[in-house]
């Protein structure tokens, strides 16, 4: 089987475990990415506006905002890096590409925290999305200028013993859960 089957393998059998733990969560889901975030009040960041059954950083990302710069990612192109526009609470959004929103009017800058969606994790830090490539390109463009924190949000179901990874995968510093952190650096 070649190395573009077993991602997409993995991809579905992830999904199945990240629907399943999206359909139980409860409120509270981003309380740990909150204390994570507090010890890096001011430092631009970005998150995501979740999409499907995408655990949902909201509530962390508005408590960063009260102290500093927060973004969200808007996609240019196939096969180019994110760009990351300013976002704050309640804001004019529109549709932006896959159904994710973004802020009406760009506003773009360089976060130096990312909290990156996925659809698996494993505990060294692996990560597995949706297969555009789209943070990989950005976390290594990012990092090349400046030390980057790259941070997983995910359910805890997402998890994964081993992950299909090939060389130009970006590996997150940390993983935050419903239920814990995971500090990898």
């Amino acid at each position: 089987m070649e190395l573009s089957e077993i991602k997409s393998a993995a991809r579905k059998a992830a999904f199945a475990r990240r629907k399943a733990a999206f359909d139980g969560a409860g409120p509270g889901q981003a309380a740990h990415l909150s204390e994570v975030l507090a010890g890096y009040r001011g430092v631009p960041l970005s998150g995501f506006l979740p999409i499907r059954t995408e655990i949902n950083p909201v509530s962390a990302m508005a408590e960063a905002a009260a102290h500093g710069p927060v973004g969200v990612p808007v996609i240019q192109g196939a096969g180019l890096p994110l760009e990351f526009s300013r976002w704050e609470p309640d804001m004019a959004l529109r549709e932006g590409p896959f159904g994710a929103k973004v802020p009406m009017v760009d506003d773009y800058f360089d976060p130096e925290i990312l909290i990156v969606p996925l659809v698996a994790f494993d505990k060294n830090g692996g990560r597995l999305g949706y297969g555009g490539g789209f943070y990989d390109r950005t976390l290594e463009r990012l990092r090349a200028r400046r030390a980057t924190l790259a941070i997983g949000f995910a359910f805890d179901a997402q998890q994964a013993d081993a992950l299909p990874l090939e060389e130009t995968d970006q590996p997150l510093d940390m993983i935050v859960t419903e239920s814990r952190i995971l500090d990898l650096t």
